[in-house]
């Protein structure tokens, strides 16, 4: 089957650098809301036969032109949602940042273990978030195609931990570290025997670079 997974529009957070990750958390920017318009149209005639979205506010709204234009209902998959930040929720300052964004570099080196403080261990957002792929890949079979709009944390965790590369300019290992702009994507491919590759990887928002902001799309989130 294939995947396309993306993340979200531009949200005030977004902007304000903050890492907001809490359920249902803020909607969409103009900008945002421009960035979700424009994905029919860049997707084209991409096969899409099933669209699923996080229980965040960002992500429902972020699919709703998709669907609209494909004529699809959304599947919300909590599953799908931010990586928590715990006691570092709302924060903006750089250290808090950091320590975000260096739990997860230590889950890719293989410490699954570590805890972001107030918040999950590396296990625990690998086992949830297959949790949702799972379903998806359940709900479409072996030969579908799917769009899930989820976050940037945690497409890129997941990715790097679960999906090999096809491309080489995107080194396995070091997906992490590849920016994800708002609605840019990452597109993969599910083998017979359940594994998964990534054929492309677009950092930035996949409705053109007019609508790309990587300067005030936020740290991860």
């Amino acid at each position: 089957m294939k995947l396309i997974l993306v993340r979200h529009g531009q949200t005030p957070s977004n902007v304000a650098g903050l890492l907001d990750t809490a359920p249902p958390g803020p909607g969409l920017t103009d900008l945002g809301l421009r960035q979700a318009a424009a994905l029919p149209g860049a997707l084209g005639r991409k096969q899409i036969d099933a669209i699923f979205a996080s229980n965040q506010l960002r992500a429902q709204q972020t699919a709703a032109p998709l669907a609209t234009a494909r004529g699809l209902d959304v599947g919300v998959l909590a599953g799908l949602r931010e990586i928590a930040a715990g006691d570092l929720e709302m924060a903006a300052d750089a250290d808090s940042i950091h320590r975000y964004i260096g739990t997860l570099w230590s889950w890719l080196d293989g410490h699954l273990e570590r805890r972001i403080p107030g918040g999950p261990n590396g296990f625990q957002m690998l086992e949830r978030f297959d949790a949702a792929i799972d379903e998806i890949v359940a709900a479409v079979g072996g030969n579908g195609a799917a769009v899930a709009m989820s976050h940037g944390a945690a497409i890129r965790v997941w990715a790097a931990s679960r999906a090999r590369s096809a491309d080489s300019d995107v080194p396995d290992g070091q997906r992490l570290g590849r920016h994800l702009d708002n609605t840019g994507a990452v597109e993969l491919r599910r083998g017979a025997r359940g594994a998964w590759t990534i054929v492309s990887w677009r950092s930035e928002a996949i409705g053109g670079k007019a609508l790309d902001a990587a300067t005030d799309s936020g740290p991860t989130t």
